[in-house]
């Protein structure tokens, strides 16, 4: 590979002459002399690549190796540079035996510094990456990307056919296979020129905008009937006649099913869209630019499902990146509430939702929340704990769904359009609570993104707490 091979051209080319021995006197061992398995360097556009060469003894991670990539981390942590790691790897050089496994846990060991210093670290898995570079450095990179139709694992394939003595099933050891996991971010096209410009899109040099098909449903007719109370309104009324008809209507209003998710809320306020992938359809995390300001910022969306414990781990590893990085958070709010089903039991969800209350309330950064749905129970609340939290008019906050309380005090779901008035489910009624800021006008994207951006101009850390603190003290006897 010559360096016009490069994700993008360098200006300065770090340790090109450093180069590794042969520690164990290995059997036909020749350490290369005129190159060395990996490339490291400031690239033209201000950030330090690291990038793997197979061609080079199949891009084995040697001592050499190793102490490159180290170099490149501490140079990036002095410089103050975002790192780029370009991988293509067949895993510890075992003819340097244990010297080569070591460098495992110093690459390790310098990418944790690079991210200690508050810098943005991307990795961009070629085929194959597996071994030693997949389970040390590489992976440990903010975002993560895979080339379609890569080989990606720990253990190569062939290697794993041979020592179980079992074949693969179909899709083992892709990058389509560790994207269904949740273990990269993104599967990146095959064209060079398409894996650049992803990798500028992450740090922040393009505008990439969010999936179309999520602003398409400020598109739809239906809704827009509905936002005007031509539908979803009256359907809340005839069912719920006059005790609490307003209040019941408000909900069902909070359900339509063609009002725009959390997800259409996230591209509509956002110019730019990377994703932060999770294994849980009900979550969608990005790192993104404002609308307006181009101002860059950690997006978490809920999107209508009941989320699952991964749901929640994707809004924790998001509020942590925003954290490290020192990027305000926006929560977009809309769920029915958690999955209690017992395969969310058996996996912690109570735990994780736990872990995303703390996540949220230890944030350094500004964080605004805006409820676009439905907004139940701790499930919903557990991305809402913001400096500064809205509710569009037509959404809902609560304690839980007025089925589930006319359930319990009622033995009878039809006493749920009463128990909605009785739990104050209009916009208004949090604010009046003390738990909200404020009521924004629904499908108005430019007066919500105008009182995002101010809300993250005006926002304070800690505001979060000192409001839900205030809003106890009152009512208290």
């Amino acid at each position: 590979m010559a360096l016009a091979d490069l994700l993008h051209p360098l200006d300065e080319e770090w340790d090109a002459g450093l180069r590794g021995a042969d520690p164990l006197g290995f059997p036909g061992y020749d350490p290369p002399d005129d190159a060395e398995s990996v490339v490291t360097g400031r690239t033209a556009l201000g950030y330090a690549l690291i990038q793997g060469r197979f061609d080079v003894m199949g891009g084995s991670m040697g001592a050499a190796h190793g102490e490159r990539v180290v170099r490149a981390y501490r140079r990036a942590v002095d410089l103050g540079l975002p790192v780029v790691v370009v991988t293509t790897s067949g895993g510890a050089r075992m003819q340097e035996g244990m010297v080569s496994l070591i460098q495992m846990a110093r690459t390790a060991a310098a990418a944790r510094a690079h991210a200690e210093a508050g810098l943005l670290s991307v990795a961009l898995h070629r085929s194959p990456t597996t071994g030693g570079v997949l389970a040390s450095y590489s992976s440990l990179a903010d975002i993560r990307g895979a080339v379609a139709g890569a080989t990606i694992g720990f253990a190569g394939p062939r290697v794993v056919e041979l020592t179980t003595g079992r074949p693969l099933p179909p899709g083992s050891h892709t990058a389509e296979a560790a994207y269904a996991a949740g273990l990269v971010d993104e599967v990146v096209e095959a064209d060079p020129a398409r894996q650049a410009q992803w990798v500028e899109a992450v740090l922040g040099l393009r505008d990439r905008p969010a999936p179309a098909s999520w602003q398409a449903q400020f598109d739809s007719q239906a809704w827009a009937d509905d936002k005007n109370g031509e539908a979803g309104g009256g359907g809340g009324a005839a069912e719920g006649g006059a005790a609490g008809a307003g209040a019941w209507a408000n909900v069902l209003r909070s359900r339509a099913e063609d009002r725009p998710s959390g997800c259409a809320w996230a591209a509509a306020l956002t110019r730019s869209w990377v994703p932060l992938h999770g294994a849980d359809p009900a979550f969608v995390a990005g790192l993104a630019s404002l609308r307006a300001s181009g101002r860059r910022v950690v997006v978490v969306a809920m999107e209508r499902g009941a989320p699952l414990p991964a749901g929640y781990r994707l809004a924790q590893r998001a509020f942590a990146l925003a954290d490290r990085l020192g990027l305000p958070v926006l929560t977009l709010v809309d769920t029915p509430g958690a999955d209690a089903a017992p395969r969310s039991e058996s996996r912690g969800i109570a735990q994780e939702i736990a872990r995303t209350f703390s996540a949220m309330a230890g944030l350094s950064t500004p964080s605004v929340s805006v409820v676009v749905g439905e907004g139940g129970s701790g499930g919903a609340l557990a991305v809402a704990v913001a400096d500064r939290l809205y509710l569009l008019d037509g959404s809902v906050l609560s304690v839980m769904r007025p089925e589930g309380a006319a359930a319990i005090l009622d033995r009878d779901t039809a006493a749920a359009p009463a128990r909605a008035r009785d739990l104050r489910l209009q916009p208004a009624d949090m604010v009046d609570l003390g738990i909200a800021d404020g009521v924004l006008p629904d499908g108005d994207v430019d007066a919500v993104s105008g009182a995002v951006e101010r809300a993250l101009d005006e926002a304070v850390p800690g505001d979060r707490l000192r409001r839900f603190d205030a809003a106890t003290q009152r009512w208290l006897r």
